[in-house]
C-alpha cells in the first residue's frame, strides 16, 4: 500500500507543478524517480518530524499541495502542537502520509504503535481521516487527493495487503462504501479491517446469519447519512478498527447512534484495542488477533450481540 501511495505521488507530480515531497527518513533509493526529476520539488529533511510539518506548512501558504511522509506515531504524537497550529488553523493543503498506521510496527513495541492516531487527527478542525482497506482504493484515493481544501491525514497500512475493495469509479472523500448489505449485521469497519469484516460475514453466513458490511475509508468527514441507512435495518451493530476504541470509528458511530436515538432497539460493540498500552511485541497480525480483531472473533461478537437483543414480548390473548 505505501509503496502504490508514493508511486501515486510521483506520477501526479508529473502532470501537477504544484505537488511537493517532503519526507524524513526514507530508505535508500525510495522515490528515487520522484528526486531525478523534480529535484526542485523534492526534500528530505532528516528525522525532525516536527520541523518537517513547519516546513510542508510554509510551502503550502505559498500555493503547493504537500505531501509529506513518515512513520504514523510521529506524525500523530510528536507533531501534534505542529499539526494543529501549522496545519489545521490555517487550513492549508498538506497530505500527511502516516506510515504504519494501527499495530503495523508491532516488532518495535509501543513507541511505534499508532493506536490513536485517527482519534487525535479526528479531534482537530479542518482535518480529514482517511484509511483505505488495499492498495487499489489507496491509488484512488490520492488521485482524489490532489484537490482536496485543507490537510489530510492518510493512514497507511503495511504492504502486500489482500485487495478485497471491488469499486472502480472515483474515490468520493467523506463517502461510506456499501460492500455487503442487508441481514440482522452490520459489520462497520475502516481500514485493513475490512478484510476482517467481509471474512466474519462470511462466517456468519455459514451459521445461517446474514452480515453487511459497511467500510469507512474516510473517517472524518464522517458519512453519517450511509451509517443511518444501514444501521435501521439492523439488529446488532458491530464497529472493528485497528485502533483504540477510544475515539475512533467506533466512537465515531457510537456518538451518531446514540445522538439519534438508534440505538434504543439495537445492539452495539465496539472491536478494537482497549485501553491499555499493548505489553507484547510479536506481528500486525498476532496482536490484532490478541485483541479480538480477527474473524473469528468478530463473528462471536456479532452472534453474542444477537442473542442479547431483547425479545418480543408475547400478550395474552
Amino acid at each position: 500500500m505505501r509503496e502504490n501511495c508514493l508511486k501515486t505521488v510521483y506520477e501526479l507530480a508529473k502532470t501537477d507543478e504544484r505537488i511537493v515531497f517532503v519526507g524524513s527518513d526514507l530508505g535508500v533509493g525510495v522515490l528515487a524517480e520522484f528526486k531525478r526529476d523534480m529535484p526542485d520539488r523534492f526534500f528530505m529533511e532528516g528525522v525532525a518530524e516536527q520541523n518537517l510539518v513547519g516546513v510542508a506548512a510554509g510551502l503550502a501558504m505559498e500555493g503547493h499541495v504537500v505531501y509529506l511522509n513518515t512513520i504514523a506515531t510521529f506524525l500523530s504524537r510528536r507533531c501534534y502542537e505542529q499539526v494543529a497550529v501549522d496545519l489545521c488553523l490555517h487550513n492549508v493543503n498538506v497530505r500527511l502520509i502516516a506510515n504504519g498506521g494501527g499495530v503495523v510496527y508491532a516488532p518495535l513495541g509501543p513507541t511505534h504503535l499508532a493506536t490513536e492516531d485517527i482519534a487525535i487527527m479526528r479531534a482537530l478542525p479542518n482535518m480529514a481521516v482517511v484509511a483505505p482497506a488495499d492498495a487499489k482504493e489507496m491509488i484512488r484515493f490520492m488521485h482524489a487527493s490532489v484537490d482536496h481544501a485543507g490537510p489530510i491525514y492518510i493512514r497507511v497500512a503495511k504492504g502486500h495487503d489482500p485487495i478485497v475493495t471491488t469499486q472502480t469509479g472515483p474515490f468520493v472523500i467523506g463517502k461510506a462504501v456499501p460492500m455487503r448489505t442487508g441481514g440482522e449485521v452490520l459489520l462497520v469497519t475502516t481500514g485493513v479491517g475490512l478484510q476482517v469484516c467481509l471474512a466474519a460475514a462470511d462466517q456468519l453466513a455459514a451459521g445461517g446469519v446474514k452480515a453487511a458490511v459497511l467500510h469507512f475509508p474516510t473517517i472524518k468527514p464522517f458519512d453519517t447519512e450511509a451509517l443511518h441507512a444501514h444501521a435501521e435495518g439492523a439488529a446488532a451493530i458491530v464497529a472493528v478498527e485497528e485502533h483504540t476504541i477510544i475515539g475512533g470509528l467506533g466512537g465515531a458511530c457510537a456518538e451518531y447512534l446514540a445522538e439519534t436515538d438508534l440505538l434504543a432497539s439495537r445492539k452495539f460493540k465496539r472491536v478494537g484495542i482497549p485501553d491499555v498500552f499493548p505489553s507484547v511485541y510479536g506481528d500486525q497480525n498476532g496482536m490484532m488477533r490478541k485483541y479480538g480483531i480477527s474473524a473469528e472473533a468478530v463473528a462471536a461478537t456479532a452472534t453474542t450481540l444477537l442473542s442479547a437483543r431483547p425479545k418480543p414480548v408475547r400478550i395474552a390473548a
